[in-house]
């Protein structure tokens, strides 16, 4: 018998824009503490400075207006589980990008005025799309809710790295953001290794089986991962790798088909 479909997870349209805006404004307020010294330090993602950085973050949130701005496609041609698995095809012209936006902000107050001008923008878009409005996108058309569910995760993951960039900076995850995050990477990772021999659990936020062999159907499954979302996130983008996560206590795996080594990182 063929493995049951997997039902792809539906997100509430409202709460899913109100996340982004949320976290985007998170950042935003992050960046008025910061100075000159702060905006040269290196980030954990290859070259790029925290300038670099938060010039990658507008240009993210900024997209969502961008593509309002083109013609709508006829309907959807990615769906939003295949968007992670698309993002690495992209990222040298995306990495581009951010250097030419940040050659061009090269003070606070310029950047601090970009970011503003992105909120602004972004707000006043979604208040006159629907959620069902079909973006033209550069790794294939997307309905609207779904590509801000890849903006969660997007500002998610990026905040992680600002936090880790800057001493002492403690930016906050907005809740619904880190949720969509969590859930869109746990269900990413549940269709790209199917199966349902083994269950992730990422409380409170996701549930997810994976991993194809001996399916479980009742009381406690024989191969188990659990970890916290944070621990999750960075495990599914490569900030984080496996071994060291389970030695470091970070994830608790118990069962032969409990490695999920393998399958990670979901997106870089």
């Amino acid at each position: 018998m063929p493995p049951a479909k997997k039902r792809t997870r539906s997100y509430d349209p409202a709460r899913t824009r109100t996340a982004v805006l949320a976290q985007f404004g998170n950042v935003r307020q992050a960046v008025r503490t910061l100075d000159a010294h702060h905006l040269a330090l290196p980030t954990r993602l290859g070259d790029w400075t925290v300038r670099d950085l938060l010039a990658h973050l507008a240009l993210t949130v900024g997209s969502v207006s961008r593509a309002l701005e083109r013609d709508e496609p006829a309907k959807p041609g990615t769906a939003l589980l295949d968007h992670p698995a698309t993002t690495a095809a992209h990222a040298d012209a995306v990495a581009e990008e951010a250097r030419v936006l940040a050659e061009a902000t090269p003070d606070l107050g310029a950047l601090g005025a970009l970011l503003t001008r992105t909120a602004r923008d972004l707000a006043r878009d979604l208040d006159d799309a629907p959620p069902t409005r079909v973006l033209a996108l550069r790794a294939g058309a997307m309905n609207l809710t779904d590509y801000l569910v890849t903006r969660t995760v997007e500002l998610v993951v990026h905040t992680d790295d600002l936090n880790a960039a800057v001493p002492g900076l403690d930016v906050p995850h907005d809740r619904q953001a880190f949720a969509a995050c969590t859930r869109l990477l746990a269900d990413t990772l549940a269709a790209q290794a199917p199966g349902g021999s083994t269950e992730v659990r990422i409380p409170p936020y996701a549930v997810v089986q994976c991993v194809a062999g001996p399916r479980h159907t009742r009381g406690t499954p024989p191969h188990v991962v659990e970890t916290d979302p944070l621990t999750w996130i960075r495990l599914a983008t490569g900030r984080t790798v496996w071994q060291d996560a389970v030695a470091d206590a970070k994830v608790s795996a118990s069962g032969e088909r409990a490695d999920l080594g393998p399958y990670l990182p979901l997106m870089t």
